[in-house]
Parts: structure tokens; C-alpha cells; sequence
């Protein structure tokens, strides 16, 4: 069994048990979380999508921690104009594990 939820505008297939890393959510850690936009789920019965969610579909998750990722370095340059610029950047994001996918 596995869904397809939305989140951060972006689209992750998860199934019961997986951690997934997701754009950081207002949620503390060891807080439960549902994930309302469910786009499409797969059950042994079949597949059912969304148009464009399905409805009644829930994802339930546990927040597990909240942070940021490595940091990144962004330069910028131009030429001839003696102009450059060194920028770092340090994404935040949540760690959930999914409890249950309800149908």
C-alpha cells in the first residue's frame, strides 16, 4: 500500500513506515502531523487518483525532527565589472515518518 501526497509543492510516494525529509512544516518534534492533499492511493484492492485529490484520503505522520541541511554556496559574478558575490544558504526541512495512510 502507498499514496502520493503534496507538501512544500512538491510530490512524494510514501508508504507506511518510510522517513521522508520534507520542506520544514509548523509542527515541534514528536508531534503527529496529517497530510490532507493525497493525490493518489494504492491498495490491494486497486489504484484510485484524485481529481484533483482523493477524497477522505489522510496520511498521518510523526514529526521526528526539525532542521536544516548542509549548507550550500551561491556565487555570483560578472565580468568586466569587477563585481562578485559570495552567498550561503541552509534549507530547513522536517524528518516525519509516516504512521498510517487512510482510505
Amino acid at each position: 500500500m502507498f499514496a502520493i501526497i503534496e507538501t512544500g509543492g512538491k510530490q512524494y510516494k510514501v508508504s507506511e513506515g518510510d522517513v521522508i525529509f520534507v520542506e520544514k512544516l509548523d509542527a515541534g518534534e514528536g508531534d503527529k502531523f496529517t497530510f490532507d492533499k493525497v493525490l493518489a492511493v494504492s491498495t490491494d484492492a486497486g489504484f484510485t487518483s484524485g481529481k484533483p485529490t482523493v477524497e477522505g484520503a489522510s496520511v498521518t505522520a510523526n514529526v521526528v525532527k526539525n532542521g536544516k541541511a548542509k549548507k550550500i554556496y551561491v556565487m555570483t559574478y560578472k565580468s568586466k565589472k569587477n563585481e562578485k558575490r559570495k552567498i550561503g544558504h541552509r534549507q530547513p526541512y522536517t524528518k516525519v515518518q509516516i504512521e498510517k495512510i487512510a482510505f
